[in-house]
């Protein structure tokens, strides 16, 4: 009776080494989900347009923008045309020739302005009396204003004023200094914030 109870209890240690031996069961492989992509924004028509509605209002801007510069410029460029000074030969009145293509460029100029107005300022050098001087200066002047005349521009636009040889451009006793001071000067009165190039 004992070998059985022998056989019995070695067969149990038998099962209990086999199942020591055996490998302990691994826990199971939990999968790692990948991060997420960053979402796209769902489209938007309104934002799209509006975003189209800048970008077309930035333009214009920038247009708008270039125009005035250029505008600016022309302005800039018709004002030089209608200041640049016209000067006189000692003692005469006359336009001298070299003198009348810069007359000739202020035509147009005050052709698409009728609204401007200048005013000729005549001026002499120091020699002479200064009650010559200022009829001098008066004469040339009108010199300048009967020219404009000539060539449509009503007289009624043109101011003239002397100031003989009180308003020297260039001291000095020579004839370079003279020359300099012999001289007529030309001042926007009127329509100077309407001006514009001509065409």
């Amino acid at each position: 009776m004992l070998a059985p109870r022998r056989s019995a209890t070695a067969l149990l240690l038998a099962v209990a080494a086999i199942s020591a031996c055996k490998p302990k069961p691994v826990p199971p492989v939990v999968p790692v989900a990948p991060p997420a992509a960053p979402a796209k924004p769902a489209f938007n028509k309104d934002s799209a347009d509006a975003a189209e509605k800048a970008k077309a209002a930035a333009a214009a801007a920038a247009a708008a923008a270039d125009e005035a510069r250029k505008n600016a410029a022309a302005v800039a460029a018709v004002k030089a045309v209608l200041a640049k000074v016209v000067y006189f030969d000692y003692d005469k009145d006359e336009i001298r020739d070299d003198q009348k293509a810069t007359l000739e460029a202020k035509v147009p100029v005050l052709a698409a302005n009728a609204a401007l107005r200048l005013r000729v300022a005549g001026h002499t050098d120091d020699r002479g009396s200064d009650e010559y001087n200022i009829a001098l200066g008066q004469r040339r002047a009108a010199s300048v204003k009967r020219y404009l005349a000539a060539r449509g521009i009503a007289e009624a636009r043109v101011e003239t004023i002397s100031f003989g040889e009180e308003r020297p451009v260039v001291q000095g006793q020579t004839e370079d200094a003279w020359s300099k001071n012999r001289r007529a000067e030309f001042e926007i009165i009127g329509g100077a914030d309407t001006i514009k190039a001509p065409k």
